[in-house]
């Protein structure tokens, strides 16, 4: 993936991240230290696996398959989020819009990386 695609992937992390952060704020309290910490660490994980994918060629196509696995446990921990009324179905459509964004993304990078 050129640089510039992997700037586009990582600004889309970025702006989730920057977007997301303040709803998980407003999460109960009770949840806001359980479901709220692993969605911000599920996000911040994919961040760091995405940059590590553009420096590391050797193990790519390995961390490439972590950012997909946590790209569906952040489904999974967003639907959560939606079904307990945390976050609103306008809100929960928009991340769900990125995070499959992202997901294909990272997906043609890994086949791009697949054919290398």
């Amino acid at each position: 993936m050129t640089t510039k695609k992997v700037a586009v992937v990582v600004t889309r992390v970025y702006d989730l991240i920057l977007w997301l952060l303040p709803k998980l704020e407003k999460f109960p309290r009770s949840q806001k230290f359980l479901l709220g910490d692993r969605i911000e660490t599920a996000l911040f994980e994919i961040l760091e696996f995405l940059i590590e994918a553009n420096y590391c060629q050797k193990n790519r196509a390995e961390i490439l398959v972590k950012i997909n696995l946590k790209l569906d446990i952040l489904r999974f921990l967003m639907r959560i989020a939606k079904d307990m009324r945390y976050v609103d179905f306008k809100a929960f459509e928009y991340q769900a819009r990125l995070i499959d964004e992202v997901g294909r993304m990272v997906g043609g990078w890994k086949n791009q990386a697949a054919s290398s």
